[in-house]
């Protein structure tokens, strides 16, 4: 058999590349970052750094970013709530899972944006924990009926009550870490158990440009000496708050992600750390941030192809729109990136199910989106040679009677060769039209509903769910967040 090929793409030379980085070792070295996090400027200092106290800006070696990039692991593993079935992160293995944290939802009846509340969220988890090409859940709904103050621990305590699939959450607070790290453990049972299957990654996004905040160096600190994965968000914005080319973009990311990268290590030697992003162009004549722009999209690829010069785990924002409905721009738009990205081979893929620059989520485009990355990462699999020969033995005793559709060939092979969406329309134009003319986001409404009304919830157990509210009933009374909505089970 002839091994196959896995198609990809790559946007920089190996020369660009290395010139990219070399600048980035630079900046670090020269310019320096600012970190506003005492501790973090602390852990500077015992590694020899050079940090300047009044400016909480800190100088990095070169010798310290590569003796940090030697210590990050390069593959990671993350596990389901039962701890049975794994997901590794690194290589060219890609996983999907819904943007994080979306402020509004797409009401499809009046095709409004809305906050959404708790039984909202519940709904998105369910969903998304039966979708069979979205692996990973996500924290991707603030709920506007419970406090802001509690909104990062309500979020991750909803997710682990009705999903069975590991989480991409982060932290609003410094204090929520502590709520979010107990649940996590409640889950399995221990803290090193946790550590040895790690169930959950924690973004964490630094400030463009060349500032990491107290809340997300903290972040990065606590997650490390936990042995949660970090994964790093920078946001650089083309011409606004990032050099205006690409290149230049590029230089300022890993510039940022580096850093992020060195707190990690320096806090726990070895810690799990995902280079990721949601940088974007922007649209100087709109004042918005288009994640669906083609130049925001090859950022991504493009410093995903960097973070794999070093064999790091990857993430990026893409398989998304800026589109406000389920319309033909949120198709193309999703659809491109999806599909750049998995070519990529960006190991963790944020953004299925979001509109309206990140800021709002849809249950009838997940269900959409689903399909798309479902399609995504059948082109990744390639063309597969099934036999040999090829179909030479087909064509024996060909005649102008012979008929594909009853070999035994056919049967076998139709369902590996093939994907079979259910929301993408396939009938002819009678069938259609025979069946009500729906369009594709009303057939994804309908979807939706059908999927929660057949599908078991994936409830934790009884001992769990008690557990896990008492945890979050503690840490709404210790923030002073009132009461909490009561949630089914």
């Amino acid at each position: 058999m002839i091994p196959k090929i896995r198609p990809e793409v790559r946007l920089l030379s190996p020369g660009l590349v290395d010139k990219i980085i070399q600048e980035a070792y630079v900046l670090l070295e020269n310019t320096g970052v600012f970190v506003e996090n005492d501790e973090a400027l602390r852990l500077f200092r015992d590694a020899g750094m050079r940090v300047e106290s009044s400016q909480q800006r800190v100088f990095i070696l070169p010798s310290l970013i590569d003796d940090c990039l030697a210590s990050t692991p390069k593959i990671l593993t993350l596990y389901d709530r039962s701890g049975e079935k794994a997901f590794m992160v690194g290589g060219d293995q890609t996983h999907f899972d819904p943007g994080s944290a979306a402020v509004t939802l797409l009401d499809p009846i009046t095709r409004q944006h809305r906050k959404p509340v708790t039984s909202d969220l519940i709904r998105f988890v369910r969903l998304t924990d039966v979708l069979p090409f979205i692996d990973f859940q996500s924290t991707g709904l603030i709920s506007g009926d419970v406090s802001d103050i509690i909104a990062d621990s309500y979020r991750l305590y909803i997710g682990l009550l009705y999903s069975s699939k590991p989480l991409v959450t982060g932290t609003f607070r410094v204090q929520g870490f502590r709520p979010m790290h107990d649940m996590l453990v409640a889950v399995r049972g221990s803290a090193q158990a946790l550590i040895d299957k790690p169930l959950a990654i924690f973004d964490a996004c630094p400030s463009p440009a060349l500032k990491w905040s107290h809340l997300t160096t903290q972040s990065l600190i606590d997650a490390a000496r936990a042995g949660i994965p970090s994964e790093l968000i920078s946001m650089g914005m083309t011409g606004a708050t990032s050099p205006i080319t690409i290149t230049g973009t590029l230089v300022q990311h890993v510039a940022e992600n580096l850093c992020g990268l060195v707190i990690c290590q320096l806090a726990a030697k070895g810690a799990p750390v995902i280079f990721g992003g949601s940088p974007s162009s922007f649209d100087m004549r709109k004042g918005t941030t288009p994640m669906g722009a083609i130049e925001t999209m090859m950022i991504d690829v493009a410093y995903a192809q960097i973070a794999k010069h070093w064999g790091l785990p990857t993430h990026a924002y893409m398989g998304l729109s800026d589109a406000k409905i389920n319309d033909s721009q949120a198709g193309l738009e999703t659809g491109i990136g999806a599909v750049l990205a998995v070519l990529a081979g960006i190991n963790v893929i944020s953004g299925p199910g979001m509109l309206d620059f990140e800021s709002c989520q849809s249950l009838e485009k997940l269900v959409i989106d689903n399909e798309i990355c479902g399609m995504a990462l059948r082109l990744a699999k390639g063309v597969e040679q099934r036999d040999d020969p090829l179909a030479l033995p087909l064509f024996e005793g060909f005649s102008l009677g012979t008929q594909f559709l009853t070999m035994a060939h056919t049967r076998r092979w139709y369902r590996d060769e093939h994907l079979f969406p259910e929301i993408i329309d396939r009938d002819t134009y009678d069938a259609w039209t025979g069946a009500g003319g729906q369009d594709m986001a009303q057939r994804a409404n309908q979807r939706v509903e059908e999927l929660l009304e057949k599908t078991p919830t994936a409830l934790a157990d009884k001992d769990l769910r008690s557990r896990l509210h008492a945890i979050i009933r503690a840490d709404a009374e210790r923030s002073g967040a009132g009461s909490l909505p009561e949630v089914p089970g």
